[in-house]
């Protein structure tokens, strides 16, 4: 087997070099403004009631004490988010707040704005969700099996196993001539588990809207054009009424190109 010399006897001009760093010594000095540094005068505090169930049928939620507790100004549930009927749009906007079923541990039941931190954590726990516990998976093949619970029903295709949402295949040569022509040919099965980028930074977000309707957003993104986007058409506003600024960035790698926290 033939291999291709001429990278390796190619001088680059990129790869191998010290990449700037424009953003350094801002980092370094401590005056980098992160997500979680923006402020609002008279702005309120946010905090999510998240599952404790990897999967998990949603029967009821109570919010009527926690509305109550003095220093909270709303209590939300998927029952305030727009009623979405389908497509990437409704799997991000579950992804942002359970509607019927909670699909992982930690998925977003419900949210408290109050005036402070403490108030929001006491109604938070005046929160009384009435859960259903399904089955679960915790495995790639053990989706795939016929007899697997079903995460989410409606992405189901007929003829393809219950939990595969899509198929992709990819080649590159003539795979057949190049196993013909190897010295060697090793052949074994890998698996991993899901992994995570790991950014030490956790999401965050300051939103604000006038009285004309118009928003704006600080937030930790990667993105701000898709944030944007995503957010108003999902709140379902008008792009030109939602001003998307992104702050310094405390790693990402690809996790913050997507929405989380900001619709809610």
């Amino acid at each position: 087997m033939k291999h291709d010399q001429s990278y390796v006897e190619k001088d680059f001009k990129v790869i191998g070099t010290r990449v700037p760093r424009p953003d350094g010594i801002d980092k370094v000095t401590g005056r980098a403004k992160y997500g979680a540094d923006a402020y609002a005068p008279g702005q309120l505090v946010g905090l999510v009631l998240r599952s404790p169930h990897a999967h998990a049928r949603i029967k009821s939620i109570n919010i009527s004490k926690a509305e109550k507790v003095p220093g909270v100004k709303a209590v939300l549930t998927a029952d305030d988010l727009p009623d979405l009927t389908g497509g990437r749009e409704l799997d991000t906007l579950e992804n942002c707040m359970a509607r019927d079923r909670v699909l992982y541990d930690g998925h977003a039941v419900a949210a408290v704005a109050a005036i402070d931190k403490a108030s929001a954590k006491q109604a938070l726990k005046l929160i009384k969700v009435t859960y259903e516990k399904l089955p679960h998976v915790t495995d790639v093949d053990e989706a795939l099996l016929p007899d697997a619970p079903v995460i989410q029903p409606r992405h189901s295709k007929e003829g393809q196993p219950a939990n595969q949402t899509a198929r992709m295949e990819m080649g590159h040569g003539d795979v057949d001539e190049g196993l013909k022509e190897a010295d060697i040919v090793v052949e074994k099965s890998f698996k991993t588990g899901q992994t995570h980028q790991g950014y030490i930074e956790p999401h965050a977000c300051l939103a604000s809207v006038s009285p004309d309707g118009c928003g704006e957003l600080w937030v930790t993104t990667q993105g701000h054009f898709t944030y944007r986007n995503m957010c108003a058409s999902l709140l379902g506003m008008d792009i030109a009424k939602l001003k998307v600024t992104s702050s310094e960035i405390g790693g990402g790698f690809g996790g913050k190109t997507h929405v989380w926290i900001e619709p809610v």
